[in-house]
């Protein structure tokens, strides 16, 4: 199976409705990117940045911290979307009574969705991928394994995150901003995106409290200044 083939069953939500990005052009901040996340840009290792008032990054962690961004921008309307249908997906299954039903329209919404998502999909590279999976578990609380095993089965959450797993993705990972500097980041961009209104900003299943967040991280470059 494919990371497609994956991520769009996690898109298997209702009918209609595209990926919702504004037509706001990308501020520059220093750089100019043109990403196309080759092998090559996929295996950049981001160093730990921690964004603190008053300092600025160096040149490098700018240009790392723009080559996030850029994958973020690409792939959040794609976890927001999901949380959207996952929710349209509930309520529409809670309105039928036999399974009968209830596999007829999960077919026909998998078969719909198939044709609208596929060529998009296929676009994005495995470090999009990983970061998709990071941001689903934030919109919908529920990681991408847990989505799989739960709407098909447990053995299909298994061969799924097996496959992932050839290209270095895992469905079985979390969202944690207080805990991976990646996350911090992205929570970071996403902040920055909704306040310029960059992205449409939608509530995640558990909202982070971004002064505090900002607040752990910077205590913890001070603490590693230290050493």
């Amino acid at each position: 199976m494919k990371l497609t083939n994956l991520i769009l069953f996690l898109l298997l939500f209702t009918f209609t409705s595209q990926a919702q990005v504004t037509p706001k052009e990308n501020e520059q901040m220093g750089y100019i990117l043109t990403e196309k996340d080759s092998i090559l840009n996929d295996t950049i290792q981001l160093p730990e940045i921690i964004i603190t008032k008053g300092e600025k990054m160096s040149a490098e962690e700018m240009k790392q911290f723009q080559i996030l961004q850029n994958r973020v921008y690409k792939v959040y309307p794609y976890a927001r979307l999901a949380s959207d249908r996952l929710t349209a997906l509930n309520n529409g299954m809670a309105r039928l009574k036999t399974s009968r039903e209830k596999k007829k329209y999960f077919k026909i919404v998998e078969d719909y969705l198939n044709n609208e998502f596929e060529d998009r999909l296929k676009k994005l590279s495995r470090k999009q991928g990983q970061i998709l999976v990071k941001l689903i578990h934030r919109q919908t609380g529920i990681t991408t394994y847990e989505l799989i095993k739960t709407l098909k089965s447990g053995f299909k959450a298994f061969v799924s995150n097996t496959t992932a797993n050839l290209f270095d993705i895992s469905l079985k990972t979390e969202y944690k901003p207080y805990d991976v500097n990646e996350d911090y980041l992205i929570e970071t961009i996403l902040v920055r995106a909704f306040e310029s209104g960059r992205l449409s900003n939608q509530k995640p299943a558990n909202p982070v409290d971004y002064d505090d967040l900002s607040s752990k991280w910077q205590e913890r470059a001070k603490e590693l200044n230290k050493k």
